[in-house]
């Protein structure tokens, strides 16, 4: 087997908040005075049983509290860019949640400058590229998402494209469609949660109305079999977070995960890690996972990590130039 840590990837679905460690939640609390619902990390750890998407995200908005200054984003940032390098990580397109931490208090700038005062260095200090999608958290109203794009426009440069999560069930892409135009009127890409626990019609509405040029998630989408030969011709690509979709009950075992069927009917799915300090790994451990369930081989591993790339937003160049580097890793391997 190609071992999934070495092998060259690209991570195109995962939550910043989503990689707060439990031992960097209690770190940061300390140092801003902030109490935790808690007594010490075990008790924290033992909290992880999810029963479905609501469920994670009280204890994830619950966590973000700790969550306080410019540096703690940066800490924050680094400390994933560190995991990621770890996992083979060559590209990361990394989501955040402004709208989480408004609310709170903090401002939009302490928020952007200090994930940026950490990416401006992944490639220095890790080797990896970056880039920002911010999303918006569909269970809000329409009118908060539009107040938070405002206060992107400023930041252009550093915000490649906008997204949307949070709870799906209930709240269709459509509520967002206005959001969503006024974003790729000012120049942003798009993407969108849909057919995670929402229906194939989400999955719809992403592609027709937000016009995603990717689709987080989209398990769902195989239970429509006009959206899936759509999908196969079009190619638009699905972030799928195997461990994600076990740990919050999409499916009830990794051995039923569709992941296989997906790429057997020929979509372009990615793996992903979506939120892996809640859901028992990072991208890499992802790979191993569906490798072991789901009696994929090593031609399959690499297909995911090409279509990675391939899914990406980076220029062509830099794409070919990473999918050499799976090229070469083959080329080698026994």
């Amino acid at each position: 087997m190609i071992d999934p840590r070495a092998l060259p990837k690209a991570e195109l679905h995962v939550h910043i908040e989503g990689t707060f460690e439990p031992a960097q939640i209690f770190e940061f609390a300390k140092r801003n005075s902030v109490t935790l619902s808690y007594p010490n990390v075990a008790a924290l750890e033992d909290a992880y049983k999810f029963t479905d998407l609501q469920s994670f995200l009280n204890l994830y908005y619950a966590a973000m509290a700790a969550i306080r200054t410019e540096r703690d984003f940066e800490d924050l940032t680094t400390a994933y860019l560190r995991r990621a390098q770890a996992q083979g990580v060559r590209h990361a397109e990394i989501f955040f949640d402004p709208q989480a931490h408004l609310e709170r208090g903090l401002s939009f700038e302490t928020v952007i400058d200090g994930l940026w005062s950490a990416l401006q260095r992944s490639e220095s200090d890790f080797g990896m590229t970056t880039a920002l999608i911010m999303c918006f958290l569909r269970d809000q109203p329409e009118a908060s998402a539009m107040e938070t794009l405002e206060l992107a426009l400023p930041y252009r440069d550093k915000i490649i494209g906008v997204g949307l999560d949070s709870v799906e069930l209930g709240n269709p892409p459509s509520k967002f469609q206005a959001v969503f135009d006024r974003a790729r009127a000012n120049g942003f890409l798009t993407v969108a949660h849909a057919g995670e626990e929402g229906p194939p019609e989400y999955v719809w509405e992403a592609l027709n109305l937000l016009k995603v040029s990717r689709v987080d998630h989209g398990v769902r989408s195989m239970e429509d079999p006009t959206l899936v030969a759509h999908l196969a011709e079009t190619q638009i690509p699905l972030t799928v977070c195997p461990l994600s979709n076990v740990r919050l009950r999409v499916v009830d075992r990794m051995q039923d995960h569709p992941l296989k069927r997906m790429l057997d009917a020929g979509l372009r799915a990615t793996v992903n890690s979506d939120d892996p300090a809640y859901f028992g790994g990072y991208v890499a451990d992802n790979y191993r996972a569906v490798f072991d369930a789901l009696g994929l081989t090593d031609a399959d591993l690499v297909r995911l990590a090409r279509n990675s790339f391939e899914s990406s937003f980076i220029d062509d160049e830099r794409k070919q130039r990473y999918i050499g580097e799976i090229d070469g890793l083959v080329a080698t391997a026994p």
